[in-house]
């Protein structure tokens, strides 16, 4: 499968950005780090060995700066913002539908070219349960009346059998699940008791999406995972002209061990975070992190 493209006067972050978040090229290569190298690869055609050198090794070792695009927009489920540590940064709420409506037209107008092309499994597809299977198992001998929750929450009283059924394919379940998990690749929702990381059909669930933010809003200040790339966290912030940029930082493959004295110590020294830089800079996050 072909990569994409670089297009005339887009930056190697850019790409690489733009590159991670490829559905097609996600479905290709699956695998994170693979998928870096051959973005990373394709990013630096056209530099010298020196050029593309530098640039990788900045890359792994703090991440990258990028103007926002509809290519590099998301917005963040309220379970996928970092808690672990106390950042005691300034956050505030900012709705890009507002401060950049013209873009959000863009992103707007992406999401519907994409939702267009999900295509719901059918009949006798992989993974789909067999429909004589499910009746079997849930025969009117057995059925009981019973509460189902839908996806907001809300009880409902499932009297009979078609109800359930009803209940059950519009999503609705039988706990009041606090954590809600989607499928990256159908849009599935699934819904836990505890956050955590779970596997559907070999894929791994992200959080989905609150309903509230409907794609628009997200903190400033406030880190988050990015379940796709191109980094492991990123944050929204405002560069000194004002303009808000995406922050990538960390490295996906590596698990942080600031727990360990030394190895945080070591952390520090070789990033200079005593001087961690400005604040729309990734070394400056991945101090912070640390």
């Amino acid at each position: 499968m072909p990569l994409p493209e670089k297009r005339d006067g887009e930056k190697p972050g850019q790409f690489i950005a733009r590159c991670m978040s490829d559905p097609k090229i996600n479905e290709e290569y699956p695998d994170q780090k693979q998928r870096t190298a051959v973005c990373m690869s394709k990013a630096c055609e056209g530099m010298s060995h020196i050029e593309a050198a530098d640039f990788q090794i900045n890359f792994e070792e703090y991440g990258f700066t990028e103007e926002l695009t509809e290519d590099n927009w998301y917005c963040p489920a309220e379970a996928e913002y970092e808690t672990d540590i106390e950042w005691n940064e300034p956050t505030e709420d900012w709705d890009i539908s507002e401060a950049k409506p013209g873009l959000w037209e863009n992103i707007r107008k992406k999401k519907e070219r994409e939702g267009k092309k999900y295509k719901p499994a059918k009949k006798g597809d992989k993974d789909r349960p067999d429909p004589e299977a499910w009746k079997k198992a849930q025969s009117e001998k057995d059925f009981k009346p019973h509460t189902m929750y839908d996806k907001d929450g809300k009880p409902h009283e499932a009297k009979t059998m078609e109800d359930h059924l009803r209940m059950k394919k519009q999503g609705y379940t039988h706990t009041k699940a606090g954590y809600k998990y989607e499928d990256p690749k159908t849009g599935e929702v699934y819904e836990y008791q505890r956050k955590g990381i779970y596997r559907k059909n070999g894929r791994t669930l992200v959080p989905a999406r609150a309903a509230e933010y409907q794609g628009r809003k997200v903190q400033l200040g406030k880190p988050f995972r990015t379940p796709k790339g191109p980094k492991k966290f990123s944050v929204y912030v405002k560069n000194p002209k004002g303009n808000v940029v995406k922050v990538n930082f960390g490295d996906p493959n590596m698990k942080i061990k600031k727990s360990n004295p030394a190895r945080r110590k070591s952390f520090r020294a070789r990033h200079n975070c005593a001087n961690p830089g400005p604040r729309h800079k990734a070394r400056y996050w991945s101090c912070r992190k640390w």
